[in-house]
This record gives C-alpha cells, sequence and structure tokens, in this order.
C-alpha cells in the first residue's frame, strides 16, 4: 500500500501533530522539509461555558497570531475550528500522541480500524489519557479521511526493557489476566533527547549508554543502553517513581490499606491524593518549582524540605541506573524544570563527584543554546541540558514510520 506517493513527498511533507487531551486539543504543523514549525496552537476549556483558542501560523506575509475567546460545546466542534484556521496546508500525514499502547505497540503503528479498536482496548490502562487521544483519532479520521494517519505511543520507547526490569513481584496470574507490570512513560521525550545528545557527541547513539532525566510537574527518569531503554522510573501508570509536582512517586502499598481500613478512606478518595495533592504540593502547598525557591529563600522550612526531598531521590535515581548501566557516556536534563532550573541541577549532581560527574558552575548558570553541555573539564560523565521537543519527535516517528510502510508496499 502506498501511502507517501513520490510525487507527494516531493511536493510537501507537512506533518500535523495533535494531542489531544480530555478537555484541550495541542497541535503543531510542521514543513519536515527543514523541521519549522508553520502553525502552532492550543485550544482549551472544551466544554466549558468559554473556552480560549490560541494560534500561531506562519505565511508568506509573516507571521498571524489569533488569540480567541468562545466556546467549543465539544471536541468535534474544537477540531472543526481548528483546521478551519489551518485552512488546506497539503498534509502529508497526522501524528497522533497516544500515552498507553500496552504491550500491543512497540512503535509507532499506521491508524486503522483495527488499531482503533486495540487502543479502545487499552483504556483500562490509561482511563483519563487514551479516551480523549482516541477521540482525537476518530474526528481527524472523519474530517482528514484522506490523509494517512499515525499514532506514536509514549509507552513504546519503554519496550525494549527486559523481562528483570518490567515484571512486579507479584502473582504471575496478575501478569497473564491483568497485565500487571511496567510500561514506563514520557518515551517520546526520553527518545528525542538522547538522540540530540548523540548529535551533541558526535556518536552513533547505537554506541552511547545514557540516563536522561525528564523533569516537569511530572518526572521521569530512564538508563538507556546502547540507544535502548533497559529501565525507567514511571510504572504500569505514571504514579511511580520520582517525586514529581503533585504526584508521590515511590510509595509503601500498605499505606493504602492503612488508610481505607482505619480510616476510612475509599480507593477513589486516595487515588486523587496521590495523583493531584501529593509530591512538591503535598509537602509544601505548591507544585510550581519557582515559587518553593522563593518561599525557601524566605525561610520556609517546608519549601527548603520539598527541594530537598525532590533533588534526593534524583540522586537516588541516578546512583541506581548508573550500577544497572556500567558505564554511561552522559547525563541529559530536559523538562520544564530540566531545562530551567539550574539550581535543581546542582543540588541533584552535588556529591557526584566520585561517580565521575562534576558540573561548571559558570555553564550550568548560563541560559545558552540548545543541547549545551555542563559537565566541567575532567568529568567522565558528559553533563548536558537539550530542550525536549516531543512533537518534533512524534512528527519524525510518524514520517519514519510511513517511509516505511511505502518502501515495504
Amino acid at each position: 500500500m502506498a501511502v507517501l506517493s513520490g510525487e507527494k513527498m516531493a511536493d510537501s511533507l507537512s506533518v500535523l501533530v495533535l494531542n489531544s487531551g480530555s478537555s484541550s486539543v495541542k497541535y503543531k504543523l510542521f514543513d519536515m522539509e527543514d523541521e519549522s514549525v508553520s502553525a502552532s496552537g492550543l485550544v482549551e476549556r472544551i466544554g466549558g461555558a468559554e473556552g480560549t483558542a490560541r494560534h500561531r501560523v506562519r505565511s508568506e506575509e509573516g507571521i498571524r497570531e489569533l488569540d480567541l475567546r468562545q466556546s467549543f460545546t465539544d471536541h468535534r466542534q474544537a477540531f472543526e475550528h481548528l483546521f478551519s484556521v489551518l485552512g488546506n496546508p497539503g498534509l502529508s500525514a497526522i501524528g497522533h500522541r497516544l500515552v498507553h499502547g500496552g504491550e500491543r505497540f512497540q512503535r509507532p503503528v499506521l491508524i486503522d480500524d483495527e488499531v482503533v479498536e486495540a487502543i479502545r482496548a487499552n483504556i483500562p490502562l490509561a482511563p483519563l489519557h487514551n479516551p480523549p487521544n482516541l477521540l482525537g483519532i476518530e474526528i481527524a479520521r472523519e474530517l482528514y479521511s484522506g490523509i494517512p494517519q499515525v499514532a506514536v505511543f509514549d509507552t513504546a520507547f519503554h519496550q525494549t526493557l527486559p523481562e528483570v526490569a518490567w515484571r512486579y513481584a507479584v502473582p504471575q496470574g496478575w501478569y497473564e489476566k491483568y497485565r500487571i507490570r511496567r510500561y514506563g512513560f514520557h518515551g517520546t521525550s526520553h527518545a528525542y533527547v538522547a538522540r540530540e545528545v548523540s548529535r551533541c557527541l558526535g556518536r552513533s547513539l547505537e554506541t552511547l549508554n545514557l540516563i536522561t532525566l525528564h523533569l516537569g510537574n511530572g518526572a521521569s527518569i530512564t538508563a538507556i543502553r546502547e540507544g535502548r531503554s533497559i529501565d525507567t522510573s514511571m510504572g504500569m501508570t505514571p504514579l511511580e517513581g520520582l517525586m514529581m509536582g503533585t504526584r508521590s512517586g515511590d510509595l509503601d502499598p500498605s499505606i493504602i490499606f492503612y488508610l481505607q481500613r482505619v480510616w476510612g478512606m475509599d480507593g477513589r478518595q486516595l487515588e486523587h491524593v496521590l495523583n493531584h495533592e501529593s509530591g512538591l504540593k503535598g509537602i509544601c502547598g505548591s507544585n510550581d518549582m519557582r515559587a518553593i525557591h522563593a518561599a525557601a529563600e524566605g525561610g520556609d522550612s517546608r519549601a527548603r524540605l520539598a527541594i530537598d526531598m525532590f533533588c534526593y531521590r534524583l540522586r537516588k535515581y541516578i546512583g541506581a541506573y548508573l550500577a544497572v548501566l556500567g558505564k554511561v557516556d552522559a547525563l541529559v536534563f530536559t523538562g520544564g524544570i530540566g531545562e530551567n532550573d539550574a539550581r535543581i541541577r546542582a543540588r541533584v549532581c552535588d556529591g557526584l563527584a566520585f561517580l565521575d560527574i562534576r558540573l561548571d558552575p559558570d555553564a550550568n548558570a548560563q541560559v545558552g543554546p540548545a543541547g549545551r553541555p555542563i559537565h566541567a573539564r575532567g568529568s567522565e560523565i558528559a553533563v548536558y541540558v537539550i530542550p525536549t521537543d516531543e512533537e518534533l519527535e512524534i512528527a519524525r516517528q510518524t514520517l519514519s514510520r510511513l517511509r516505511e510502510v511505502d518502501s515495504t508496499g
């Protein structure tokens, strides 16, 4: 099946990336000839009394920015608005971000009816994210029925984990029947920065061992051996692992049983608290690291504790992944905190000189170009700050998958 004909590919290489959330649609339109962004935007508060839409569109006349306030009764109306703004960009393909692919999807996949049903079957694994992701697919397939569309999964990059890393020590039947296992998330971000740091180092990704840290309101760390994810901190859900903005991260499971048995808390209440009221917010009342720094500087002991805990847990995982990998070529910071917070980077790496990780304080403090090294001379392990671009990674994977389909007929 020819998806991108030679004539089509020569004429246009525009890939639209869609990320459909429960009450929002985020998009970027890429010209893949030079990977530039032709348009981008966000439609928010879908289903609310007053929605908002922000667009930035590049044309021959220059950059046009639109900031609108209007109601969007549902996702269909939001998509129709989005496509009316884009007009007819001569799309080659549409790439969709999917949070959870389960075990079925280990790579990007061309979307057809069978894929849609398989995504639907994975909804119990990601009940908050997969339904709006799927809704975006269904509407886009209807409105742009002639355009090939590809699903790119956050979990796919971690499907290379060895069984010793993805299995939990629970009864065999729990895995066989309920698919209880580690899946990992933020895969498109970890994959993107891994490729980018390989370019910065001038080495093939397949020759590198890396530890990548995606630090934002959600946070995860991944051990990469020869370009393949072999361990990651998030588990069956994004709740496991590092301390995050509002998520608890690693937790003794018996705490849940205790709160249920002694204090009468139900499962839904506990799920909400651990996902939305814990982490940094649970310790000091805020999940904004900038506000936490300001409070700590003002003498707030809870804010100082939150920062200390955040950095301490990161160092523990770095140490564990150094032990897993044996040899590490680079440590890579990305995400909102990882890219912009020099103080957190310094705190995380403080005291790791014995592991051959040494920061250059001046380089770390500077706001430099993308892909900048911040390690000191003599540091055996390179340290980089790489701004992530998950949408570009999705666009690249989308185009790559369609080319594979074309080459195989």
